[in-house]
């Protein structure tokens, strides 16, 4: 195999860690992976990977010959694309990962402008709302919102979503609506089932300046975005969403704000992707792209960076 295609391959390898996932990433087969890492190791006259049954590790000399075809790699992108007019030689695999809640009718279309700013790009939308392990996976980039752990992952912020606590009006009707933050108490709430541990998702409320944490009586529980909107819509409880997430339900009066005078802090919208020294083309012209159009998309529910 030619050195720069064995390169990335290593490349990939030494990311995802595993022989398989790389094979697919790359879109070639798992004995070409084997092959070109055999090929490559032996002109190196170094091993570069540990092997188990298991698992798959860089050795000491494959962490600094890694760190090397990484910036080699970068350079190359950047080596083929300037002379090129904007968007016009860019192509690629670009694996995008964002949360259910997102997967709303303006950021699906505004995904088609930029699929026709650059035709030669694949997109590869994972929707979901389990966190995905970026580099394991293969995913370029993904969009979160919440505060983000510390983590070698790059994050860029493009907005701080509104949240709203709301109900549909039959729940009203039957509940009455509370007016203060101990009423709470005495209504049933829909409940998110959050990350790998699903644990209850707490509501917050501020209080008098004073940010405050409300596990509701449940109602429902469920895991997922839509069914989670969708219980409260079909009067379940009170529930607690990005306004991003319920615009079209508040705009039909499906359903209706409650405790205005208590919404809480607004929570950051981000970008993140993989720590790099050199991010492929195609993932940097998108994470621009987002940061430029999530706000027009969204501007109603989002109140600034």
């Amino acid at each position: 195999m030619e050195l720069l295609q064995s390169m990335q391959v290593f490349a990939r390898l030494a990311e995802l860690g595993s022989f398989t996932r790389a094979a697919d990433a790359i879109q070639i087969s798992r004995p070409q992976v084997t092959r070109a890492i055999q090929e490559l190791e032996a002109s190196l006259g170094v091993r570069l990977f540990q092997r188990t049954t298991r698992t798959v590790r860089l050795t000491s000399e494959g962490e600094q010959f890694y760190e090397r075809v990484k910036a080699i790699l970068g350079e190359v992108a950047e080596a083929t694309t300037m002379f090129a007019s904007p968007g016009s030689t860019l192509r690629g695999r670009l694996r995008v990962d964002i949360p259910t809640a997102f997967a709303q009718p303006g950021l699906i279309e505004s995904l088609r402008a930029f699929n026709s700013r650059y035709p030669a790009i694949e997109l590869v939308l994972g929707v979901t709302d389990r966190t995905v392990d970026l580099v394991a996976e293969g995913v370029d980039c993904a969009l979160r919102i919440g505060e983000l752990p510390n983590s070698s992952l790059v994050a860029r912020r493009i907005g701080m979503a509104t949240m709203i606590t709301c109900a549909a009006p039959r729940y009203l009707e039957e509940h009455g609506e509370p007016k203060t933050l101990a009423e709470l108490s005495a209504h049933r709430g829909v409940t998110f089932l959050s990350g790998q541990n699903q644990r209850p998702l707490a509501w917050q409320f501020i209080d008098g300046g004073r940010e405050q944490s409300h596990i509701c009586r449940h109602g429902i529980t469920v895991n997922e975005s839509n069914a989670y909107v969708e219980c409260g819509v079909a009067g379940f409880g009170i529930l607690q969403a990005p306004g991003i997430t319920l615009d079209r339900f508040l705009a039909s009066g499906s359903l209706v704000e409650v405790l205005r005078p208590y919404r809480p802090h607004p929570r950051p919208v981000s970008v993140i992707y993989p720590s790099r020294s050199h991010l492929a083309p195609q993932v940097d012209v998108f994470v621009d792209w987002l940061r430029e159009q999530f706000p027009s998309i969204y501007g109603h529910w989002l109140e600034g960076r």
